[in-house]
């Protein structure tokens, strides 16, 4: 979703537009004319500020998981139901969690498992993939030091160790090879104690929800084989850029050590 905004000579417009597929759709109307939604000013307000609260407290208490776009509209059409209101609630939320918040609120288009990726999909079907995570805007150093919960460092570095394992094999790999590198570092499937990590699996399924990875079942001669595979936000830029960075890190300090041995 995109928002551009201009002035002319004698008013202030936007232009929301959304890309779906091959279509862009495009919706232009005056900044503050709010005539065409039957809503005012204030109304509008409530929404945004409704929006913010509900994004902000379900991604604190859902351990970050992405919140699908298709709830924020359903949450913005219990007592509207103008078409284009969502896009523009959604798109002055967005805004003000940037300006006020500090937080980037970035659009993920939900994956799908790569063996079910034939086929054309419906626009329905792709605009309910939709989903929205937030993200601190602040520079890594100044996040790691003043915001940054030393709680869930183990978590985060589980989470890269996990999609930097799925990243080297192609970004997809089975269950199978993917607990037996986890065992190699001491991660059992079978342990419920983990004296950081808790449940190691139940961690594992974590990543799954947060759409970190997605799991895809598959049948062959031998019978079902689960495989796991990145997911949307595993792919996103920033988590993408990450990962391969960290991967970069280990494979310059595995170089350094044996070239140090020689």
């Amino acid at each position: 979703m995109l928002c551009f905004e201009k002035e002319g000579p004698s008013d202030r417009w936007i232009w929301l537009v959304e890309v779906t597929g091959s279509r862009i759709n495009g919706v232009k109307w005056p900044v503050d004319d709010l005539s065409q939604f039957d809503i005012s000013k204030e109304e509008k307000d409530k929404l945004v500020a409704e929006v913010i609260r509900y994004v902000l407290f379900k991604t604190h208490h859902n351990s970050g998981c992405p919140i699908k776009r298709e709830e924020l509209t359903q949450l913005l059409t219990k007592n509207y139901r103008q078409r284009n209101l969502p896009t523009l609630v959604i798109n002055e939320a967005i805004q003000k969690l940037s300006t006020i918040f500090g937080y980037e609120m970035r659009e993920l288009q939900r994956s799908r498992p790569s063996s079910t990726n034939q086929g054309r999909f419906s626009q329905q079907s792709v605009a309910e993939a939709k989903s929205y995570v937030i993200l601190s805007k602040l520079p890594s150093d100044v996040y790691k030091k003043y915001v940054e919960d030393d709680r869930t460092a183990p978590l985060t570095g589980f989470t890269f160790v996990v999609l930097s394992i799925v990243h080297i094999s192609g970004g997809k790999t089975t269950e199978e090879d993917l607990w037996r590198h986890l065992r190699r570092m001491g991660l059992d499937e079978k342990n419920e104690s983990h004296p950081v990590l808790g449940n190691i699996k139940q961690a594992l399924e974590t990543l799954v929800q947060q759409r970190y990875l997605q799991k895809d079942k598959v049948s062959g001669p031998e019978g079902h084989t689960l495989f796991y595979e990145l997911a949307e936000r595993a792919l996103d830029a920033p988590v993408s850029d990450s990962i391969k960075a960290y991967i970069s890190q280990i494979v310059n300090k595995e170089v350094g050590t044996a070239d140090a041995d020689d």
